[in-house]
């Protein structure tokens, strides 16, 4: 379902849900992914982990493990670079080297502390035991609000502490960033507001939990090094190598596989830069593949949070002071998304008067890692459930005070970021007058199991970045086109119809795929709902660069004037003389002929993206005997600004609302009291299927973002934004608990329910 805000231009192929191009590829297996990497000679890696949480690394013995005749190296962090740090914090998508191989101390229960290189899999495993490594066990500390206190457990004694305010010596060095953002005088707003309500929240580290595994294959040789692997963005990964092997990137070339899955997950390396040293020991090709448990463990799970919300609104409902104080857990070392939060977490709202005060923590979990929409979903979860408790206590209806409040166009948030042209207002329009929101719900089912109906919105902030794209015509009329965005959600054939779109021919004449790093220009990861944006705008250019160059043919050609020539849907023609026309299939056939191949070509660094909203409306079930929650009916609402291919987009929206149901009701972290994670299998971690969930109504609310050619906004991450809280409120409307802690399982909503009867 699509609900539009202005009238449709006339698209012939934006718009339209052509087959993806390399649909068959994956249906019938011929796709390639990392794992399905095979080089002559290759030998199999497998890494040695940390038992403990917490420990100092007094001594690694390898011998016993170099000395086996079927082990062919063995690499420690000595064989990596050392991290240059940049203050206290690195990018949230990047990795530490000592995350890769611990060289001191492990911070984390799977902390890599060697790597070995074997002849098969088996032998590699078993060649683990073979070495031997002495530790000093040290206390942990799992959670921030405890890493937060002063005699906490320090993981990282060196640190240097960035943007730190008065009163913040009262945290120690695992508080290793303070950021604050302020619009107005909120305190001195929050004294004239009628009604205002304070809530404490705290969530769970969760996994983005994607199909396939982390992986790499490397090999290095005397004119580099050769990386297969399956990431987010070759690029990143590129640079990450060599920045811990010391190779120049110009020696480094990374061939993007198909992904199964990322969510943000596999930016960061893990198992690359090992792959290519064990390779340079070995003078062999190395395979790397993590297991289920050791991905859990020990690769980056979004962060979990301490909270603080407050908000306060008049007697009409006007929201006039909003405060929040957020500790975002970081894992071993710092980075957590304490930025993206700060961004989103008052986003959905005009507030002039406002607050945040984020901090990024250190606790003895794996680092951090971007998790769709990065921090936006936490802190929705707390400020949404707000919001609705503050409607409640003025008697109003939840989206009608949501509409009264609504950020528009032109407005600051609170990250002082000035608001472009959002859909705020008309996701929230459209939530409260979908026929779901206004159907009747009964309250009580079968067997006293009581029924609520649930809204919420989400919201990010989404990015762009560098991209390019080359695109090359063919004799017979068709295009092959190279764009440096790993796809994962079918944006190669999105990017393909912006193409087809310029140029006016059909999309099943454009071949579109993803070059290495040696074949195409830089482009930024695909991540931060940024790929239909700045890949889709250099096709757009790269296809304005074909029309101009066959533009210049048909004026060869014809002896004519370049300014007297047209090229209008996929048609050269004279603009007086109808007799001079031609075909963009007729023209390709001549260019051979004409001066040599027409090539467009686009380097792009665009500025314009904007926000997206969503909003869901979920309906749940409880049963108050053993507190399950089920999921009756979701409608998932998103500005989506416009849909090149609505299905993807329609299943982008799906995908993080069931994401997000999960997240809600049952994902977590669960640790021991040592740190060790009782949960790292997909049966324990207990994520939705299809059994779990009715199908997800999808609703596209365009608001065209005028900035972009085609009005593209993100697509991939607002969507994860809005469940938490949706649930949250209709357990609520459901019950009359309100729940502050995430996940909201049976054994947390029953304890609820028991502590409501007293």
């Amino acid at each position: 379902m699509t609900t539009k805000t202005e009238p449709p231009k006339k698209y012939k192929v934006i718009g339209t849900r052509p087959i993806r191009h390399d649909g068959v590829d994956k249906v019938i297996g011929r796709a390639k992914f990392g794992s399905d990497i095979d080089l002559p000679g290759l030998l199999h890696g497998k890494v040695l982990r940390s038992p403990y949480a917490h420990a100092v690394i007094k001594s690694i013995d390898t011998s016993k493990a170099e000395a086996h005749p079927d082990v062919k190296a063995v690499v420690t962090a000595t064989d990596l670079l050392p991290t240059v740090r940049v203050g206290s914090k690195q990018f949230l998508a990047q990795n530490w080297t000592d995350n890769v191989l611990a060289r001191d101390k492990v911070l984390y229960k799977g902390h890599p502390i060697a790597a070995i290189a074997a002849t098969s899999q088996h032998v590699a495993e078993e060649a683990l035991s073979l070495i031997k490594v002495e530790y000093k066990r040290l206390p942990g500390v799992f959670i921030a609000e405890e890493a937060m206190k002063k005699d906490a457990p320090v993981l990282h004694p060196d640190m240097v502490q960035t943007g730190m305010l008065a009163g913040d010596e009262k945290y120690s060095l695992n508080t290793t960033a303070h950021e604050r953002y302020k619009l107005g005088d909120f305190e001195k707003a929050m004294s004239k507001a009628d009604t205002v309500v304070e809530r404490e929240f705290r969530t769970k580290s969760v996994h983005q939990g994607y199909i396939e595994l982390q992986n790499g294959t490397a090999w290095w040789t005397a004119d580099g090094i050769t990386v297969w692997c399956s990431s987010q963005g070759h690029f990143g990964i590129r640079d990450q190598v060599s920045r811990m092997t010391g190779m120049p990137i110009a020696k480094i070339k990374v061939v993007p596989m198909e992904i199964g899955g990322g969510f943000g997950g596999k930016l960061p390396v893990y198992v690359e830069p090992l792959a290519a040293v064990l390779s340079k020991k070995s003078g062999r090709p190395v395979k790397m593949m993590m297991s289920r448990s050791e991905v859990m463990e020990a690769t980056g799970p979004t962060s979990g949070s301490y909270m603080r919300i407050k908000m306060g609104v008049d007697k009409q409902g006007r929201m006039l002071s909003a405060y929040a104080w957020i500790a975002f857990e970081a894992g071993a070392y710092p980075g957590s998304p304490i930025t993206a939060a700060a961004a989103a977490v008052f986003a959905p709202y005009l507030i002039q008067d406002a607050q945040v005060d984020a901090y990024d923590v250190v606790v003895n979990k794996p680092k951090a890692a971007p998790y769709r929409a990065p921090g936006a979903p936490i802190v929705a979860y707390a400020v949404e459930q707000v919001v609705d408790e503050l409607a409640e206590k003025l008697g109003m209806d939840p989206m009608q005070l949501r509409i009264k409040n609504a950020a528009t166009e032109g407005d600051r948030r609170v990250d002082s970021v000035m608001n472009g042209r959002i859909g705020a207002l008309e996701t929230m329009e459209a939530t409260k007058s979908h026929p779901h929101y206004n159907s009747k719900l009964t309250k009580k089912g079968a067997n006293g199991r009581m029924r609520g109906r649930g809204v919420g919105m989400g919201f990010c902030r989404n990015n762009a970045g560098p991209a390019s794209a080359l695109a090359t015509v063919n004799a017979d009329g068709s295009v092959n086109l190279i764009e440096g965005s790993v796809d994962i959600g079918g944006s190669r054939t999105a990017v393909a119809q912006v193409l087809a779109e310029v140029l006016g021919i059909p999309v099943e004449s454009v071949n579109p795929s993803i070059g290495d790093t040696d074949t195409i220009g830089f482009t930024s990861v695909t991540g931060g709902s940024g790929v239909a944006f700045k890949s889709g705008w250099a096709a757009h250019d790269a296809a304005n660069d074909i029309k101009r160059q066959v533009i210049s043919r048909a004026a060869l050609i014809w002896d004519k004037s370049e300014k007297e020539i047209e090229y209008v849907d996929g048609i050269i023609q004279h603009k007086s003389d109808p007799e001079l026309r031609f075909t963009f299939k007729e023209i390709a056939a001549q260019l051979n002929d004409t001066g040599g191949p027409v090539m467009g070509r686009a380097n792009i660094n665009p500025g314009g993206s904007t926000g997206s909203y969503s909003a869901n409306i979920i309906d749940v079930e409880v049963d108050t005997e053993t507190g399950k929650v089920d999921i009756l009916r979701v409608t998932a609402l998103q500005d989506v600004g416009r849909a090149i291919h609505p299905s993807y987009v329609e299943g982008q929206i799906q995908g993080g609302t069931a994401q997000g149901i999960g997240w809600a009701l049952n994902e977590e972290y669960f640790l021991s009291d040592e740190g060790q994670m009782m949960n790292s299998s997909l049966l324990d971690y207990r994520m939705p299927t299809a059994m779990d969930l009715p199908m997800i109504d999808a609703v596209m609310v365009e608001v065209p973002n005028p900035k972009h050619p085609y009005g593209v906004k993100g697509v991939g991450e607002a969507n994860l934004s809005a469940p938490l809280a949706a649930v949250a409120n209709a357990i609520h409307d459901a019950t009359g608990v309100r729940l502050t802690q995430l996940p909201m399982n049976p054994a947390a909503v029953l304890k609820a329910l028991k502590e409501k009867q007293g």
